[in-house]
């Protein structure tokens, strides 16, 4: 389920965000530290109070409504099956938000240096492939349905 208003919009992007951030953070670390460990999980959660606020403001002010754009230049509502407008608009955040997310974490975590430009758009690369196939495969899936076993259970008791 997608959301139907501006409130349920604010209410998904804040899960959407967390869900992917924490995700991407823990992927960075275990790139950082030479793989997966156990104190990851912990360690993420100190960036995560920097970087979801960051997320969602990005994607509420500004990557949303172009995502949707640039998505229905390939994609019609009304014409296209539903997951093709749904993949599509997740596809086009990814393209969106991995570059402008990867560039805070260069600035912030980095300490890239005269080496700054190389360094994002090696972060940029790395996170790309994981972004896409958390988004597409775990991420999206598990955020729209939560989101609508709440939209629908919040419903059934207003009624």
């Amino acid at each position: 389920m997608l959301p139907q208003n501006k409130f349920q919009d604010v209410i998904f992007t804040l899960f959407m965000a967390f869900v992917m951030v924490y995700a991407m953070i823990c992927y960075n670390i275990s790139l950082s530290v030479g793989g997966m460990q156990n104190f990851v999980f912990l360690a993420a959660f100190k960036e995560i109070i920097i970087m979801w606020p960051i997320a969602v403001a990005l994607e509420l002010l500004f990557v949303g409504k172009l995502a949707q754009k640039l998505a229905f230049r390939f994609v019609t509502p009304g014409k296209d099956p539903m997951i093709m407008i749904v993949l599509a608009i997740s596809a086009m955040s990814v393209c969106l938000m991995c570059p402008l997310m990867s560039l805070v974490a260069t600035i912030l975590f980095k300490n890239a240096g005269v080496e700054f430009v190389a360094v994002w758009l090696q972060t940029t690369a790395l996170n790309f492939p994981m972004a896409l196939c958390w988004q597409i495969f775990f991420a999206g899936p598990l955020v729209r349905n939560v989101f609508g076993f709440f939209v629908k259970t919040i419903g059934k008791g207003k009624q």
